[in-house]
């Protein structure tokens, strides 16, 4: 999972409940469990559940709602949002029930036991925008009531388990108004429009299929065999998935392109949901990624070329987790426990070669220049210089869940994804450019997969087996010892170094400079007097101390000058412009030109050309 602007996590591949626990036997087993969720009778903003238990030989019974969602990285705690918890034996008698923490309920005679039922209350509604790790739940992981218009359903919100054996199978049935879609990668068995029945082999697989429902918005496209379903909650229908889908299909079809044979997803699901900021909705925006589906979530007031740009940057972050963790993964991850989880001391593989992928597969399908790649990659070497850059990798991936480490976790996303590139370099310059890194993923897919977890301990060594030596030199000193990695070296091993490079700039702003700022009082966009202003509006006569009203008829104030600054960094030279402004109180329509200007800034160029082939084996592939 990855977090716009803020964090990110992501959600392991195969999950199992605590190891400890009673074992069901093999009669229970095949009673398995079914379930029945409520999206019709909505009360109180809160849906009904009711679980029917499979039959058991103790005396008691444990029923727990996840803690932690394996990859989180904190304790969300979905029994917090579950009220009205009961039990009941066949006839309907209430058994006893003691609620033992926030998320487990031991239910006494459990002989007896035939159902539980208890209310859900969703997470969107109590998100404050304070941040992920901060007693909140992440957006994308999180759950929606919205009576009639949305139920955003990541199942583990809504549906626990007998404290047991994995493997007891579960029938869910949710029930939904008949205009409302249920998007999943999930098979709906019941041919019914006012009720979904979804059949599977144990609890993992139902909630590793997170389903949206609202009125259908939906576009399916083919690639490379796998059948694609893109679904959209937009709540004031600004965006739709047509108007989105190019910009996914083109992200998908590279992404296959750039991984070959080593996914055989059949189907996949990218469920979007965008927000609206108001006090009772989502604001924690990025994505959550599952076996065969992502979860996004934005801001709506995104405009739409930034939502497409995001799309590609976020949901390819959440498509390459096919790759890692979800097939090659440790056993910590493979027998995860949601109350008492034990962490990997991999996540420099698991996120951080995901989050490489997702910039890498970009310049290597001709999404992004390399100027664009250089500056990403810069752009995490200045991130991950304010974090702790001599905490070994390792030891803060095993103990992420507790401080100091935990506030170390976005470092995953920077000097993880530095550690990829780094490895995929060392590949690179020792294969004379025949290999790299997503060559050794291939192999480690092919060495592990997703039912054949490794210890820790063993992959290191792995690794080196399918490489080199200074492989593993480079990850006992710089992955699992406290050393900073001189980046430079790395860089210079593809013959690129430090220069100076020329890139457009922005009209509203010169370096970090702003030329507008905004009257508190009227929440007005005013330019900046007495200053030299930029060469686009000097051409279209905009002057110090006019006020921004609206640019090609979209009117801009306080209230969405971000959208204006980041549209400008679209427009094109000679592009035909129009700025309403008001002049010492009367107001204008300004016509005119766009002229984007270029300036010089630090950045990485070939310095040494002997090396341009290896660099372009690197970043072409």
């Amino acid at each position: 999972m990855k977090q716009l602007f803020l964090a990110a996590i992501f959600l392991t591949s195969v999950v199992s409940f605590n190891a400890t626990a009673q074992k069901s036997s093999k009669k229970e087993l095949e009673s398995g469990v079914k379930a029945t969720i409520d999206l019709v009778n909505i009360k109180d903003d809160k849906v009904l559940v009711k679980v029917l238990s499979p039959a058991f030989s103790s005396s008691e019974v444990i029923y727990q709602i996840p803690k932690t969602v394996p990859g989180t990285y904190s304790s969300d705690n979905y029994g917090k949002y579950i009220q009205d918890f009961k039990a009941f034996d066949k006839n309907g008698k209430e058994l006893t029930v003691t609620h033992t923490d926030d998320n487990t309920w031991k239910i006494s005679n459990a002989k007896s036991l035939s159902s539980v039922t208890y209310y859900v209350n969703d997470t969107y509604d109590t998100e404050t925008g304070r941040g992920f790790g901060k007693d909140e739940v992440f957006s994308p992981a999180g759950t929606n009531i919205l009576e009639g218009k949305n139920f955003m359903l990541n199942n583990h919100g809504f549906v626990g388990y007998f404290q047991g054996n994995p493997d007891v199978n579960y029938t869910v049935t949710i029930n939904h108004p008949a205009d409302m879609f249920g998007s999943t990668s999930l098979t709906d068995e019941d041919a019914s429009n006012t009720s979904d029945v979804f059949k599977v082999k144990r609890y993992f697989d139902f909630v590793d299929n997170p389903i949206m429902y609202c009125k259908p918005d939906t576009e399916t496209f083919t690639v490379d065999g796998m059948q694609i379903l893109f679904s959209v909650y937009s709540p004031s229908g600004v965006h739709t998935a047509k108007s989105l889908l190019p910009d996914l299909e083109k992200m998908m079809r590279a992404q296959k392109a750039f991984l070959g044979p080593i996914n055989s997803n059949k189907k996949y699901t990218v469920l979007l949901y965008l927000s609206d900021m108001q006090k009772n909705d989502a604001k924690g925006f990025g994505a959550l990624e599952h076996h065969t589906s992502t979860t996004v979530v934005f801001p709506e007031m995104m405009p739409k070329d930034m939502l497409g740009k995001q799309l590609i940057d976020v949901v390819s972050h959440e498509f390459f987790h096919i790759v890692t963790p979800l097939s090659i993964h440790s056993k910590e991850i493979q027998f995860f426990d949601y109350n008492n989880p034990k962490m990997s001391k991999h996540l420099w593989m698991y996120e951080g070669v995901t989050e490489y992928f997702a910039n890498l597969f970009q310049i290597n399908q001709g999404l992004i220049t390399e100027d664009e790649f250089y500056d990403r990659m810069n752009g995490k070497i200045d991130n991950a210089s304010r974090m702790n850059d001599t905490m070994s990798f390792t030891e803060m991936s095993a103990n992420v869940l507790v401080e100091p480490y935990k506030t170390q976790y976005l470092n995953v996303y920077e000097k993880g994804a530095l550690i990829g590139m780094c490895i995929d370099i060392i590949i690179r310059e020792k294969s004379n450019g025949e290999r790299g890194i997503l060559d050794l993923m291939k192999k480690l897919s092919q060495e592990y997969g997703v039912e054949k977890p490794f210890d820790d301990e063993e992959l290191f060594p792995k690794i080196v087996s399918l490489t080199y030596p200074e492989v593993g030199d480079f990850l006992n000193k710089y992955v699992a010892g406290t050393t900073p990695i001189p980046y430079d070296e790395y860089f210079a091993k593809m013959g690129i170094g430090n220069g100076k490079i020329m890139v457009p700039s922005n009209p509203f702003l010169k370096g970090q400079t702003p030329f507008i700022t905004v009257i508190p009082d009227t929440k007005e966009i005013k330019v900046v007097p007495n200053m030299e202003l930029s060469e686009m509006m000097n051409a279209v006569g905009i002057k110090g101390g006019d006020i921004i009203l609206a640019i090609n008829d979209k009117n801009y104030n306080l209230d969405n000058i971000y959208d204006m600054v980041m549209e400008a960094q679209n427009w094109k030279n000679d592009d035909d412009i129009t700025i309403k402004i008001k002049r010492e109180g009367k107001e204008q329509l300004l016509k005119g030109k766009v002229k984007v200007a270029m300036e010089e800034v630090d950045g990485f160029v070939q310095t040494d050309k002997s090396k341009e082939k290896l660099k372009n084996a690197w970043l072409k592939g």
